[in-house]
């Protein structure tokens, strides 16, 4: 399946050209970090994807989520399967593109960001920089996750949290750190004092971790 995507190219186009990926979270659509783009660095080509399932209200998302059930939590099925449709089309992307050299960073906010630690983790040769935005690490998802460390030291991970977030404790986050640590990760954990969501202090540091 083809997922839908906004898509800012720059102005030369090579086999090294960075490549962006971005994950909205539930109830959002593809606008949503889009708007990271006039800050990004101009030679990246960036892409924003539509998550393929819409949601009871407004937007979509990249699975369903059951918040009386603590146990199953997540819809897995629904989750792994947005996780094969993103590969997959991270896969047409490079070969549309001609990217044989290139580096593929990929940043998500909250379900985008669980499904961004799932991609990294399991995938590690297809990734550079990631930035988990507002989020957790779903053991349940990243299953099995690579734990060869010369496979996964190249990764640099960026994870930022809100302390106040309502939404997903900061105690996830944080336990999420402690898993990037056990597995010799390279990362940046930050906290702010906000919400669930992406501050002016957050922003900058994140433009600072793809401007490195």
């Amino acid at each position: 399946m083809d997922l839908k995507y906004l898509v800012r190219e720059p102005a030369t186009i090579t086999e090294k050209t960075p490549l962006l990926i971005l994950l909205h979270g539930y109830g959002s659509n593809e606008n949503d970090l889009f708007s990271f783009a006039p800050t990004l660095p101009e030679d990246w080509l960036i892409v924003s994807f539509r998550a393929p399932f819409n949601t009871a209200y407004e937007g979509f998302s990249w699975y369903d989520i059951d918040l009386v059930n603590v146990e199953n939590r997540i819809d897995l099925p629904q989750a792994r399967k947005s996780l094969d449709m993103i590969l997959e089309n991270i896969m047409k992307i490079t070969n549309l593109y001609g990217l044989t050299e290139n580096k593929t960073h990929i940043a998500g906010f909250s379900q985008g960001g669980i499904l961004s630690y799932a991609l990294a983790l399991q995938n590690p040769q297809l990734f550079s920089k990631v930035a988990c935005l507002s989020c957790y690490l779903e053991e349940k998802l990243v299953d099995p996750v690579v734990k060869d460390k010369k496979k996964l030291e190249h990764l640099r991970f960026f994870v930022s949290h809100g302390t106040d977030d309502a939404v997903i404790p900061v105690e996830w986050a944080r336990k999420a750190a402690e898993i990037l640590y056990d597995l010799s990760c390279y990362f940046s954990f930050r906290e702010y004092m906000s919400g669930h969501g992406v501050n002016q202090k957050n922003y900058m540091d994140l433009m600072e971790f793809f401007k490195k």
